[in-house]
């Protein structure tokens, strides 16, 4: 499966720094997500774990999930607007065989597709009606930001 990154921005918000306050609050607001039913201002939220694309390693990130037309699961790589892809984007396109998504309890090996044309635009008019913050993440950026799809394999 080939997955071809689109290109970050030129303007846009600057990412928080992963420093150890920050993945606290990142583990601390997994749990409250958790007892909340995975949902968090009024979306529903996938446990994604992907593989470093350069440690190598296990990373696991809390994002928002959008129902997609085949049964699986629409994700967004806005980031908030920032002028860069999150760091899970670049870690799918380096292992894009090596991504799983935790919904309702359940782990799936998961397939991700990189949404392009009309096949994204859909998505976009999609994920944008039901949730408009996306709207102002894209007001923010010059970059076009991915949807990508995960599917369960098997």
């Amino acid at each position: 499966m080939s997955f071809h990154k689109i290109p970050a921005g030129t303007r846009g918000s600057r990412p928080p720094s992963p420093n150890p306050v920050y993945r606290l609050l990142t583990r601390t607001m997994a749990r409250y997500h958790r007892f909340r039913h995975d949902r968090f201002l009024g979306m529903d939220l996938v446990y994604l774990t992907t593989v470093g694309a350069k440690s190598g390693e296990e990373r696991r990130v809390t994002v928002s999930r959008f129902p997609a037309d085949d049964g699986g699961w629409l994700i967004v790589a806005s980031m908030g607007g920032a002028i860069q892809h999150p760091g899970w984007y670049h870690n799918i396109a380096a292992h894009p065989d090596q991504v799983w998504a935790e919904v309702s309890g359940t782990k799936f090996h998961v397939t991700a597709e990189q949404l392009d044309g009309e096949r994204r635009e859909r998505a976009w008019q999609q994920i944008t009606a039901e949730q408009p913050r996306y709207l102002g993440y894209q007001k923010k950026t010059d970059r076009l930001i991915p949807i990508i799809e995960l599917r369960p394999r098997g």
